[in-house]
């Protein structure tokens, strides 16, 4: 399929630019708004900016349709575009590499919107996350990680750092694993939003706005316990979790694999990598 013109292109990307500054007027004003009215508006603007970007969203799964109220949402990661994704479907509030507040325009909209920066190199403020985040979830508010620390190529999950794990542990919050994956409109993988390596932010979003045919599926999966489990058996779990479902997506993707079918497949490949 040929990539979309380099006119479409640029015009896509004009659209983003002034969505982008409608993103920073509303974020002035969020300090004032309630949170309701927050994750509306937040919700509303990722639709907004994926429609702008031509990039299709697809959900599956129950998971989201109760509300995202007190739970954790733990997903792999491909691009900067799960975050908009997830938002677009159930806002949350996010934890993300320091990094991240340095980027232009966006790092200050995180900013706004409540993200939690980490410092990945000091241990203390691991400590600081965790206590941070164990308020959050008793005060109601979702919260999302991405426990790879980085992106990949989104085909499998890499491996999942457990250390964020901690603040839903503390207070016996449910994690909710969500599977993310790229494709076409015909179910076929597509890296073309793979946010990996020396890639900068502009590069990236120019190979997003050529693309072709763009789509994000979200899955939402069974709830996995936090109660008496280690960091590192809840971080095993839910990678496990996630691993399945992707395989199941990129294997027959005309088959949308309902969460409870998954439930029993995942645990048994869990049990098969603690053995």
């Amino acid at each position: 399929m040929p990539r979309t013109s380099v006119w479409l292109a640029c015009f896509r990307g004009m659209q983003v630019a002034c969505h982008l500054l409608s993103g920073v007027l509303l974020a002035c004003f969020f300090p004032l708004l309630e949170q309701n009215t927050r994750q509306r508006i937040v919700k509303y603007w990722s639709r907004k900016l994926l429609e702008i970007m031509n990039v299709g969203l697809d959900v599956h799964g129950s998971g989201h349709s109760a509300g995202m109220h007190g739970r954790m949402l733990v997903a792999n990661h491909v691009s900067w575009l799960d975050v908009i994704a997830l938002n677009a479907v159930a806002p949350a509030c996010f934890a993300a590499k320091a990094e991240v507040r340095n980027w232009p325009l966006l790092g200050w909209l995180c900013q706004r919107v409540g993200t939690l920066f980490v410092r990945r190199d000091l241990k203390r403020d691991t400590l600081r996350i965790n206590r941070e985040i164990s308020g959050l979830l008793k005060q109601g508010t979702c919260v999302a990680l991405f426990p790879e620390g980085t992106s990949s190529d989104g085909e499998l999950p890499g491996h999942f750092h457990s250390a964020l794990l901690q603040g839903a542990i503390d207070v016996r919050a449910a994690i909710y694993p969500v599977a993310l994956r790229f494709h076409d409109g015909a179910g076929r993988s597509n890296g073309d939003a793979a946010f990996i390596g020396d890639m900068s932010f502009i590069a990236s979003l120019w190979k997003i706005l050529r693309s072709p045919s763009l789509h994000v599926s979200l899955l939402y999966l069974p709830p996995i316990s936090s109660t008496d489990k280690s960091r590192r058996v809840l971080a095993s779990e839910t990678r496990g979790a996630i691993h399945i479902a992707l395989a199941a997506h990129s294997t027959n993707y005309s088959v949308c694999v309902s969460s409870a079918a998954l439930a029993p497949r995942w645990k048994c490949a869990v049990a098969a990598t603690q053995s």
